[in-house]
Formats: structure tokens, sequence, C-alpha cells
């Protein structure tokens, strides 16, 4: 079959929104997109829908789509995140072979605007069942570089929670220190794998300007107006839709490393499942590189988290 092959608009959200649909009826990856959802991915700040997405039609049917999305920073690194879903009927070596070099060419141009001269890697991210695209990338020169997982823990059963140590307090979220937590953020994953800095812009939009926020239950250690450790939360309407569960999602937990080992993400996470407990929420996920240097399965497991499934992430150099 024929394929017209060009760029997406937010017109098409509606026919992006049903290609997701699709793909998980048979992936089975646990994640449900809405319209909204979609919408408001694609118009980030470091995505540029003219230049760093296409979109692949039979006729007027969406059944494939890669974008490409800039990094904040290039530390030394530009690690450019690439995503993609191709209907299941249209999973063929033909829309395979296009879509990696479309990655390639488009990645080139949009590190060429943005860092010239620093090294470039592609990095795609991809749930542990979403193998055809997996075998795509091996094919491609892609290898499987790191391994992230989601972890859950149910609250209507919530084991007891560590306590935060003595002399530390939690504090609601206030959007009043929102710059000091993206600051504590930027400081916190510092030389995570993969990780780079968030600038305001991208930050605001992706996390704490997301109509996904829950400022409600996420919670801060503070020292006067510095932010030390934090839980930030999120809260997916579409996923309960579809699933019936309406599931918190500490989205960012992070500990400033001269209060590490003290107990305090531990204390401060314990804090939050209460929290979201009593806010009706059914269980709480999160998602963490298992190979994290500062030993955070273990925290999380303290809180009663239980690792659920598998995300991969293959990296082209």
């Amino acid at each position: 079959m024929d394929l017209t092959w060009r760029p997406l608009t937010l017109g098409d959200v509606p026919a992006l929104t049903r290609l997701y649909a699709a793909a998980e009826e048979v992936d089975r990856t646990g994640e449900h997109f809405s319209a909204d959802d979609l919408r408001e991915e694609l118009e980030g700040p470091n995505i540029d829908l003219a230049r760093a997405t296409v979109g692949a039609f039979a006729g007027d049917r969406l059944i494939g789509y890669g974008l490409v999305r800039r990094r904040d920073a290039a530390e030394p690194v530009h690690m450019i995140r690439l995503q993609s879903i191709v209907h299941p009927e249209h999973r063929d070596d033909a829309v395979g072979t296009h879509l990696v070099e479309w990655f390639a060419r488009t990645s080139r141009e949009v590190h060429e605007r943005t860092f010239p001269g620093a090294p470039l890697e592609l990095h795609h991210g991809l749930h542990q069942n979403e193998r055809w695209i997996a075998g795509v990338l091996g094919g491609a020169g892609y290898t499987h570089d790191r391994t992230m997982v989601t972890m859950r823990v149910g609250l209507a059963d919530l084991p007891p929670q560590p306590p935060l140590p003595d002399g530390f307090e939690a504090v609601p979220f206030d959007f009043k220190y929102d710059l000091a937590v993206l600051d504590a953020r930027n400081d916190t994953f510092a030389g995570h794998w993969g990780s780079t800095i968030y600038q305001p812009g991208a930050w605001r939009h992706l996390v704490t300007g997301s109509k996904d926020f829950r400022p409600d239950v996420s919670f801060l250690v503070l020292d006067g107006d510095k932010v030390l450790a934090f839980v930030l939360s999120h809260f997916y309407e579409s996923e309960a839709e579809a699933t019936g569960i309406r599931e918190h999602y500490a989205s960012w937990v992070g500990t400033r490393e001269a209060l590490r080992g003290r107990g305090v993400a531990s204390g401060l996470l314990g804090h939050t499942l209460r929290a979201a407990k009593d806010a009706g929420f059914d269980r709480s996920a999160l998602n963490v590189d298992v190979d994290n240097a500062h030993r955070a399965l273990g925290v999380y497991e303290r809180c009663g988290y239980r690792v659920d499934d598998e995300w991969h992430v293959y990296v082209l150099s």
C-alpha cells in the first residue's frame, strides 16, 4: 500500500488518539491517551511539529508516526528523545526502514539547530511488549542500553510507612516554590543516566503546568526557601477512565545529595502515599532506572512498591 508521509498538525490529534488505542490493543503497555493528553504533548516547547514530526497516512487514515524531541541541554551529549507508534496491521519492513531513516535525518537536523558541534545520541524508549519496534531499532544499530521499571503499591492495604526523620517536615507544594523545585530537580538528577537539566518553559509545560499535575498531593522539604527534597504527583484521568483505577503517579522524587541516606526520601514519599490514600487514590506508581546510582529501588521498596513491568531505552550513538 502506498503511504503518504507528512508532518503532523494539531488537527491530526484525533487520528493519533485512535492510532495509540489500536496499538494498545496489541502491545498492552498499560498506557491510555486521550486527545487532550496528546494535544498537550504536541504543544510542548521542545517539539517542532512542522520539522520534527512525521505521520504515515494510508488515504486519510493515520497508520504510524514518529517524533523527535530536542533536549534543553547537551551536557556534554545531546540525548535526543524519539517516539513512534505504528498500527499493528502496518508493521512491515518498509515502514520500519522509513522511520529509522527519518529519525536519523531529522535528529541530525534538530541537533544542528540546537547544539551544533556537541556529540549526539538518539534515545527511543519502549515497553517490554513493543517487540516490533525493538527489532526495527536493533536492526538499525540501536542497542538496549538501559532498563526502567514501573513499580506500584496498593493504597487500600498500604503498609506502615517510614516517617520523616526528626527535624524534617513535609510542606505542601506551593507554586511560589516552583523554580526552587526546578533547581532542586536539576541538582538532584545531575549525573543520572539519560538525564539533563530542564529549562523553565519545558518544566512548566511537562510538570507543574500540566493539566495532570496534582499539587495537593505533592510535598517538599524546605530550608527557608531552598527545596531540599520533593515528591511531585500526577493523576492521568484517561488512565482511570480506561482501567477504572485511580492511580497516583509519583512523577518526580528527589533529595539533594547532603540529605541522602538519612531516610528523608522514604519519609517524604511515605507522607505522600498516606495523603494519596486519603485523597481517594487506589494505588500509586512510579518509574525508576534499575541501575539508579542512588539505590532508589530500595527507597521505594521500603514504602511498599514492587516492580510491575519494564521499559527499555534503545540508544544509537
